[in-house]
Formats: structure tokens, sequence, C-alpha cells
């Protein structure tokens, strides 16, 4: 705006809202050209003299729709202000915005991030990196991240991915680098201890690629997000994410010591992430249970002590301690055998780590559930969202028909006689 600020006072009138407003609309749109028109339907009376003046050319009462020319109503505020129509308009309303420039420069700044994006080494060598970029660019993030002038974001998610996204020994296995604290790797990357913390736009970025690295759903827990930073060799909390084992022997230094020492006591053994990461084992067992409550492994401790062949408790929902325990365990060519609750929630922990780890179910077919609900007086139904029972469709079925859920801790005479049976007959 040049020659100052117009004085604008009569243009400020209810009678001139409508009309202003559809100007700003229009110059907005166009960049500033004045070649258009602009109308107002419905005027009352206020509005029609006022259009009037402006045009100099009468309407009539009733007239449905005044239309102005913008050169013309440029043209009156120049005689009225000594200033053009934009100027007035900023003057009453605010500076307008120039669309046209606002969207050139939007598409340049997305294709300037489409190019960053595809000029990294992993869009030739990974499909999950393909298909990541594809569903951020379909969805509006790369979008949305140019308009709020976020561009420097995604450099910083291409950066981590390349960081964790080292080629593997075979390409269709996930990447394994070595484990790395999450504050950690986002200080080295971004130079903030506290980039990637749960909710900033980078992690968000950063955890679709790798769910769809990993092939599985988008973390919607915590627990998820951890287990999904673990998967890529990053640690998010490795002293709270613990595994309560039993029996557990390993060979290796550190850990693997403290392990078989508590084995050979028969002591229970709070194994942390930060162990298993800072510690590398390897497990000697062929065959591992793993139950879901405490109590069962507390019992074992007391009845079968040293003698309990290996034994890992959830105590729940599982946590990425417990996952990273059980894939050392497969990888070493053991089986793991998974009992719970009897409850859709329970099953629904079997279903994922039978999915997960290949495991076997301990005790968790139909009959056992049936079993189990004839030998307990209590009663507790079932609530909540039933869940699938792949291992064995009855299951579900017979659960839904029943209507009642079984504890761990009502079966714990049964699965103590299969641990004791193994640790007599079915020596490790």
């Amino acid at each position: 705006m040049t020659g100052g600020t117009p004085s604008a006072g009569r243009y400020r009138g209810p009678e001139y809202r409508r009309l202003l407003a559809a100007a700003r609309r229009s110059l907005e749109r166009t960049g500033g050209d004045l070649a258009g028109r602009i109308s107002v339907a419905q005027p009352d009376d206020a509005e029609r003299k006022a259009i009037i003046g402006i045009t100099g050319v009468h309407q009539s009462a009733g007239t449905k729709r005044l239309t102005v020319q913008l050169a013309d109503l440029d043209a009156a505020m120049r005689r009225a202000t000594g200033h053009g129509l934009e100027a007035v308009l900023a003057a009453v309303g605010g500076t307008l915005r120039d669309r046209p420039a606002e969207t050139a420069s939007l598409t340049a700044a997305r294709a300037t991030l489409i190019a960053t994006a595809e000029a990294s080494p992993l869009n030739e060598s990974c499909h999950w990196y393909r298909s990541w970029l594809a569903d951020v660019r379909r969805d509006g993030t790369l979008t949305r991240l140019a308009r709020q002038g976020d561009e420097v974001v995604l450099g910083q998610a291409i950066g981590v991915l390349e960081y964790l996204a080292a080629p593997p020994a075979q390409p269709a296995q996930p990447a394994r680098p070595a484990p790395i604290a999450l504050p950690a790797l986002a200080a080295q990357v971004t130079g903030d201890t506290k980039s990637l913390n749960h909710g900033t736009t980078l992690a968000t970025l950063i955890l679709r690629a790798l769910a769809l690295r990993a092939s599985v759903s988008r973390p919607a827990s915590a627990a998820e997000r951890r287990d999904l930073w673990d998967l890529s060799g990053v640690i998010v909390d490795d002293l709270a994410s613990r595994v309560l084992v039993l029996g557990v022997e390993a060979q290796g230094a550190g850990l693997a010591e403290w392990l078989t020492d508590a084995a050979r006591y028969g002591t229970p053994f709070q194994v942390t992430l930060h162990q298993l990461a800072t510690h590398p084992i390897r497990l000697r067992h062929r065959k591992v249970f793993v139950c879901e409550n405490p109590a069962v492994l507390r019992r074992a401790c007391e009845e079968l002590g040293a003698a309990c062949p290996p034994l890992l408790c959830t105590e729940g929902y599982p946590s990425t301690a417990f996952h990273r325990l059980a894939r050392i365990a497969m990888e070493a060519g053991g089986e793991l055998w998974y009992h719970g609750d009897f409850d859709w929630p329970g099953v629904a922990i079997a279903a994922d780590i039978i999915d997960r780890h290949g495991a076997r179910a301990w005790r968790m077919n139909a009959s056992d559930y049936v079993s189990g609900a004839g030998a307990t007086g209590s009663y507790v139904a079932l609530s909540g969202d039933p869940a699938g029972t792949p291992w064995d469709p009855e299951l579900g079925e017979t659960m839904r028909r029943t209507g009642r859920a079984v504890y761990e801790e009502t079966v714990t005479d049964q699965l103590l006689a299969d641990l004791a049976e193994c640790a007599s007959g079915q020596p490790d």
C-alpha cells in the first residue's frame, strides 16, 4: 500500500459490508485483477443507495441483484479517498491475500518436498519407503507440511529412516541396527532430544513408515509404539520395560550369567529391556513356557523351584522386553508355549503372541476352557468385545456361548503339572 493509509471511515458502514466482502473475495481469488464484476443479492435500501452512489446509475427499489464493475468501484474509491480499492479493503478489513501466489508457492514447496524424499537412496531400495511416500502425498500430509512451513521435518524424518534402515543381510528381513535410545537418536539427527517424543509431527511420520516396514498396523497405543520402535532398534524406555522369568538359562556374559545363576537357585528374575539391549544372550532351551499372571510363576517358584522349566510371564499385556526375549528364544530354535486368561483381552493377547512369535497354545483350546469353567465355583461374566481365536475357532464360539471368564489362577494346578512333567520327562 502506498501513499499512506486511506481514510475509509465512510466505507465501514453496514451498507458497504457485503459489497466490500464480495470485492475482497474476488481480488484475493484473482490476485488483484480489476477486470471482473461483483454483485449483491437482495440488497436492502441502504445497500441500493450506496451502490447507486458508487456507480452513478439509478437502480429502482426492489431490484433483486445489483452488479458493480470492480474497475468502477476502484475508481470511486480513488475519487473519494485518493486510494484504490485494494488499499481501502486493507484499511477496512486487513491485508488481502494473493491466493494465486499462495497456490504457486505451495505447489513449489510441495514439489521441493517430493524431490527431497525421492532423492533418498531408500526410494530406490525399499518398497515400504515408496509406499510411505505415496501415502503422505495422497492424504495431504506433504501439503500440510509445505503450508505450515515444516519442510525441515520431512528431511529429519528421512534422516531417521535412513539411519534405521541400514541394508539387511536378506532383503525380505527388516534391518536390525544396533539399539539406540530414542533421545540419543533424536539428538543425533535433529539436535533436539525431545523431537521424537510421542505426539510430534516428526515421530508420527516416522512411525507410519516403520509400520509399513514391519508390515504391521500403525501403532494406536503406547505399548504398540514402544514395540514398533524396539523392532526398529530404538529403545524408548529400557528400564521401565521388563519381563519376569523363572528357570531361564542363557549363554553369554553379564545378563546371561545372572539368568543362569537365578535359574540354578530357582529364583524369579526381572529382565529389563536395557539389559537385553546391552548384554547379548543366547537361550539354551528347546521349549519355553509363557504365562500371563505372575501368580502362576510364583507358585511354580514355590513348588518346582530350580526344577521349573523356563517360564516367562507377561504380567498382563506383553512388554517390549517380553517381545525382545521371545524373539531371542525363537531365533535360537526354541518353541514358545503360551497360556493366558480365558477372557476377551486374554485371548487377544494369546492371538498376538501366537501370530507374532509362532507360539503354540498351551492348554488354550475349547476343551481346556470348558474344563476350567466347570471346575470353578465362582462366576465372572465375559465383558468387552469378543476377540478371535484363530488357533482354535471353536474356543471363541464356546466362550461366546458360555459367557463366563476363566482366569489363569484358577487352573494353575494343571499348568504346574505340565511344567513338572516337562521338567522330569523333557529336559532341555
